[in-house]
């Protein structure tokens, strides 16, 4: 109970030292900035490979600086924007992103084995990581617009799987845990937005048996033995060679890669070390090192020496390298970060009065947070390797700007409910005010 109130404490006075100095929340600026911070200093050291290819040992971490830089502009932008007019963009975000989805398939810039990327007036990126925002938003509104007394109309669970299913199979094609990952979220979103218990049970069924269709077609069409390592990109001249593939191979691309990470996975048998194949099992190899190394206290920041030899060691394995220069101190710092993050959040979704902006800021802070343990649990070998980065502290270019804009509408709506509690009466005529009400 000390503990408890201790904390509690703590919180409190955070939440005012940073209210004072920033609009919103002081607790979610605290976490982004500490976020930022251990991101600088992370890429930084973990980027030895692009500093060796640069030639210039501060380039790597002055362009993730900038990255930031601009994802901070972006958020403080977002922060100002009402949260009555995130609404209006969904319709325009959703066919947006189902064009973009559409013509990455078709045209897109092939990077790490899967093709992700587009170029629109001179900027590239990745269009699953606006079409996920857009989901979030689109099942906050339909969950929010159809609330009654009981809980969410039963017509709404229809409706977001019209959604669903017109954006999430075109995420799956490139970016299996991307789409996984958004899936998850969306159900816990159905749930917090009180969709009848009993729909929620029959779709976890039906995900359940599509789930199991899957891994055995993509154990039956794949080959492991092509399996290609997804890290190591081929070059130019190779890809020319390369015949365009048909449709039915495009459906079907990444299924070497798949079955490759699942059997790597799945495969329980103790392997001695000078038995080890480096080549084929390099990033799970030098993660386990990495964390092994770590000694417990870490090597102090700097001082990693797995960071030369793992592929995406300031992105997809920045977390191994957290460990082995903080340790299981820094390891833990990490986690609890996001952690403050989700229950944070919550507690401001708990003041809305509303349900849009409650369940907006919950559905992207469950997004964040869902990641950020995806990413977590790769790292230390827990779950096959998935290609999803560290929110707000791997090195990236879309991500890292996408991530602080949904900081920048957490904010917003934390704003807003802190202006409503302090002009509002928590108690009138003797009745409660209830936290979270139709919209």
């Amino acid at each position: 109970m000390e503990f408890l109130e201790l904390s509690e404490k703590i919180v409190k006075v955070f939440d005012k030292i940073f209210s004072k100095k920033f609009k919103g929340d002081g607790i979610i600026w605290m976490v982004f900035f500490l976020l930022c911070i251990i991101s600088i200093v992370e890429v930084y050291s973990a980027s030895s490979v692009l500093t060796y290819k640069s030639g210039n040992y501060w380039s790597p971490m002055i362009k993730h600086a900038g990255l930031l830089l601009v994802g901070v502009f972006c958020m403080v932008v977002v922060m100002n924007v009402k949260c009555k007019y995130f609404k209006i963009v969904t319709p325009f975000m959703l066919g947006f992103s189902l064009f973009t989805l559409v013509w990455v398939l078709l045209a897109g810039h092939s990077t790490n084995g899967a093709q992700r990327w587009i170029s629109l007036v001179g900027i590239q990126f990745q269009p699953s990581e606006i079409a996920k925002g857009a989901m979030i938003l689109a099942v906050a509104q339909i969950l929010s617009a159809m609330q009654t007394e009981r809980g969410a109309d039963k017509r709404a669970f229809k409706y977001i799987l019209i959604v669903c299913s017109v954006i999430v199979p075109l995420i799956m094609l490139e970016n299996l845990s991307t789409a996984v990952l958004l899936c998850a979220v969306i159900v816990m979103m159905m749930f917090i937005g009180r969709v009848p218990l009993g729909q929620i049970g029959k779709l976890l069924g039906v995900v359940m048996l599509a789930g199991a269709f899957l891994i055995a077609t993509i154990m039956i069409v794949g080959n492991e033995e092509e399996a290609k390592d997804p890290k190591l990109a081929m070059t130019e001249a190779a890809e020319a060679e390369v015949e365009k593939p048909g449709a039915l191979d495009k459906l079907f691309h990444r299924a070497d890669t798949w079955k490759s990470r699942i059997n790597n996975f799945l495969n329980s048998k103790e392997v001695a070390p000078n038995e080890f194949d480096l080549d084929k099992d390099a990033q799970v190899a030098h993660a386990n090192i990495a964390i092994a190394s770590s000694n417990i206290v870490g090597k102090g920041p700097g001082n990693s020496v797995e960071r030369d030899f793992l592929s995406q060691a300031f992105s997809d394995f920045i977390y191994a390298i957290i460990i082995e220069e903080m340790g299981i101190i820094g390891a833990i710092v990490v986690c609890l970060l996001y952690i403050i993050l989700l229950f944070r959040t919550a507690t401001i979704a708990n003041r809305c009065v509303n349900t849009f902006p409650a369940l907006l800021i919950m559905g992207l802070a469950l997004l964040l947070v869902t990641q950020a343990m995806f990413n977590m649990l790769v790292a230390v070998g827990l779950v096959p390797v998935t290609g999803q980065p560290l929110p707000l502290i791997s090195k990236g270019g879309t991500s890292t700007i996408i991530n602080c804009i949904y900081m920048g509408a957490i904010l917003s709506v934390s704003y807003s409910a802190r202006k409503k509690d302090e002009l509002e009466p928590a108690n009138t005529n003797g009745k409660t005010r209830l936290a979270v009400s139709k919209a």
